[in-house]
């Protein structure tokens, strides 16, 4: 029949809907739908044009002059509803396909999917869920009353088990990631959970420690927060303690970066009969690589891996390490960058152009400022190294093992970036701290679903929330009729959907 859905300009700046057919080269209205005054109308509108076009044709042939000229709506469209179906759909059953829905809480799932969507305050959630078009929103004081249940009911333990249970599906667990972050507070005052302490963003504020454990492919397992002037070392051994027990996990090797590297820490975690992989600091290498640097200077040969033993810890406290030491030249061309940079700024405090801080190579003496170029020339004895300490005998993990499963450790820190960015984990506005590891168990679902979908998709949480947002299903009131649409999947969002949907 050679029918078209037809847009047209009004004079008052809406878009007008008809279905059209082209004859002898003139266009002929079949039916005007009615004007749109916004992308959601128009959407709903053309879907509606399609699927009544769709109709005439499988009805075979018109009489087309019959059909003309067909009155025009009597009134403009209305629309009665609108709601973000697909994205909410897509989060629910990401959550129901986490084990999540074991915690049996619908203002739970719609904080956490809301966090997903728009991170925002726990007032302004109302807001987001309303824009969702999600039925039967809960008010303020139900989400008040949901921190506290989740608190009374320990979900934490709940959703941990589920996303455990998630993440070992395939096969049992063997290694997990470990790393810690602050999350500051916009508070005046300390109590006994948030304490000013040492700052990953060099912040004042009253802060907490979060220790995040996660799988090698950074879906989350355990989140835990201690306060804000505990040090980091401190953190491992209980989230370890915490995740054996509530999982009857016997063997366990943790990989976690330099900041967990100390005598005591690493005889703690072993003595509690966990293996670890820990980064070790640069600046350990001229002495744990003596003797190769008495043969061979300081070359190495791209991808070179050497093993080397330290006695880390005093008296009866001692006890010797495996090092694994790896060099690589993409390292080596990115570390000289850095010590350029780092030589660059010495010199600018030294003549006077920079004002004086804690620079690396600087050295004053008395009122004389100056580079420290032995300093630097000791600093370039390593550039390309990487040190590795762990209690894995070799017959156990090779040099190779150890420094690939080292490299998972990005997966953890991506998490953490996920949780501060996208899911806005910070800073926290709550003041009590059971609301405040409500607000973790929050973030902590959210990222797992994160993770899930990202795993899943290939495509960031906030590109499918941004590209399955503005499909909504419109309910729009024409003459008295009710008639509902959903805005096409095109481009990303069909992608994604059939990604979803395999």
């Amino acid at each position: 029949m050679g029918l078209f859905v037809r847009k047209v300009r009004t004079a008052s700046g809406a878009t007008a809907v008809q279905i059209a057919h082209t004859r002898r080269g003139v266009q002929k209205i079949v039916e005007h739908l009615g004007s749109a005054h916004d992308e959601a109308q128009l959407a709903a509108l053309v879907a509606i044009a399609r699927e009544k076009i769709a109709v005439m044709d499988g009805q075979g042939t018109f009489d087309l002059d019959a059909l003309l000229p067909t009155p025009a709506a009597t009134a403009a469209p209305t629309v009665t509803g609108s709601r973000s179906r697909v994205l909410w759909t897509a989060l629910e059953d990401a959550y129901a396909r986490l084990g999540f829905e074991a915690i049996g809480d619908e203002t739970f799932k719609q904080l956490v999917l809301a966090r997903i969507v728009e991170p925002t305050s726990k007032a302004d959630t109302l807001r987001v869920l309303g824009e969702l078009g999600v039925p039967d929103p809960p008010s303020l004081r139900t989400i008040w009353r949901t921190l506290a249940r989740s608190i009374e009911h320990d979900w934490r333990a709940i959703s941990a088990a589920a996303a455990y249970a998630h993440a070992t599906r395939a096969g049992a667990l063997t290694l997990v990631l470990y790393d810690v972050t602050t999350l500051y507070f916009e508070a005046e005052y300390e109590d006994t959970l948030r304490k000013v302490g040492m700052s990953k963003e060099r912040r004042v504020d009253p802060q907490i420690l979060v220790g995040l454990l996660v799988d090698a492919g950074g879906f989350p397992l355990e989140v835990h927060a201690f306060p804000g002037n505990k040090g980091e070392t401190l953190t491992l051994l209980p989230v370890l303690d915490a995740f054996r027990a509530r999982h009857g996990v016997e063997e366990l090797v943790v990989v976690a970066d330099a900041g967990m590297l100390s005598a005591a820490n690493l005889n703690a975690v072993e003595d509690a009969g966990f293996k670890f992989i820990v980064g070790s600091r640069t600046s350990s290498a001229p002495h744990d690589l003596t003797p190769h640097f008495e043969r061979h200077g300081n070359a190495f040969v791209d991808g070179q891996i050497i093993e080397t033993n330290r006695t880390m810890g005093r008296g009866e406290q001692a006890r010797k390490r495996r090092v694994v030491w790896h060099y690589s030249f993409k390292r080596d061309k990115r570390d000289n960058i850095t010590l350029n940079k780092q030589i660059e700024r010495a010199e600018k405090v030294a003549d006077g152009t920079r004002p004086t801080k804690k620079d690396r190579f600087v050295t004053i003496d008395g009122k004389t400022v100056g580079v420290n170029w032995e300093q630097i020339e000791k600093a370039r004895t390593w550039q390309g190294l990487k040190g590795y300490v762990t209690n894995l005998p070799k017959q156990t993990l090779n040099g190779a093992g150890v420094v690939a499963a080292y490299h998972d450790l990005f997966q953890v820190e991506a998490s953490f970036r996920m949780a501060k960015t996208d899911l806005k984990a910070r800073p926290m506005f709550h003041a009590k701290e059971d609301s405040i590891q409500a607000h973790l168990t929050i973030v902590f679902c959210a990222l797992a679903i994160s993770r899930h979908l990202h795993q899943a998709t290939g495509v960031s949480i906030r590109r499918i929330v941004r590209a399955l947002r503005p499909l909504r299903d419109v309910t729009i009131s024409i003459d008295g009729h009710q008639l509902t649409a959903t805005s096409p999947a095109e481009g990303e969002a069909a992608e994604i959907l059939a990604t979803l949907q395999r």
